[in-house]
């Protein structure tokens, strides 16, 4: 059987890959058990830098296979939908969530399809580069249902509320330039996977220490007061001034050199 998700990593850039192209990557049990094993072994690399997200064949994703609700014994149950060990996600909402328990920057390439899952998976990235045809949906009216993977967390500093309930009230399907005005996609491209690989390379050029805290400040930072806020931002700071990586960045700076950093150690 076809492996379900795909993962290669060179000079600190993960590359996950969706792999059932010949059903446009829709999630069924195996691809969610897959995602979430492959977050949760990425979240856990050192050596890691940054994390590219995408769908083989024709379409990032079309959202979930439907065999799922097919299914006599339909894993849908409480305990499918209950919170999962070491995380507040359950079995489903993990395929989207774990990509924001990586603390290194996830970015999401789209093309073709991606639709429901699909797109909620996408929202777990930090950035989402997508072609101007491409085609997304928060679709889960269409079979009489919410959206419930994780999409709470992850849309809030996304997209406007009354913009996102219109999307999940309707199930219309918006091309990748609308996406982008609505702020569910970061930019377009012409070759996201391509323009996604260039980003993750140049971030995987910089102070690991300080990539891992920026993406901790901003997430964290949405849902403290301003105090706590600030006193965040300065925390993050102590910790990285003076330290190995951070000198070293200091130091090739003034010497025109590239940097050589080490890897985190927690």
């Amino acid at each position: 059987m076809t492996e379900r998700v795909k993962l290669s990593i060179e000079d600190h850039v993960a590359i996950v890959t969706l792999n059932r192209p010949d059903k446009h990557n829709a999630v069924d049990l195996k691809m969610f058990e897959a995602l979430a094993h492959t977050g949760s072994r990425l979240a856990e690399d050192r050596t890691v830098r940054a994390v590219v997200l995408e769908g083989a064949g024709p379409s990032f994703c079309a959202g979930v296979d439907l065999d799922i609700f097919r299914q006599s014994d339909s894993p849908i149950d409480g305990a499918a939908m209950s919170p999962g060990e070491n995380t507040p996600a359950n079995f489903f909402q993990r395929a989207a969530y774990v990509w924001r328990e990586i603390p290194v920057p996830v970015i999401c390439a789209i093309h073709g399809i991606a639709y429901g899952a699909g797109l909620q998976i996408a929202l777990g990235a930090d950035l989402r580069y997508a072609t101007a045809s491409s085609r997304l949906s928060v679709m889960e009216i269409k079979w009489g249902i919410i959206p419930d993977m994780a999409i709470t967390t992850t849309l809030p500093g996304i997209g406007t509320t009354d913009k996102i309930k219109e999307l999940a009230w309707t199930g219309r399907v918006v091309q990748g330039d609308e996406a982008c005005v609505l702020g569910l996609v970061t930019a377009v491209h012409e070759n996201p996977s391509q323009a996604a690989r260039d980003t993750a390379r140049i971030i995987a050029s910089k102070s690991p220490d300080a990539i891992r805290a920026i993406k901790r400040l901003f997430d964290e930072a949405a849902t403290l007061s301003n105090q706590q806020a600030l006193q965040l931002e300065a925390r993050l700071q102590l910790s990285l001034l003076g330290s190995p990586n951070q000198v070293e960045a200091v130091a090739a700076n003034l010497e025109k050199r590239s940097p050589e950093f080490v890897d985190p150690q927690n």
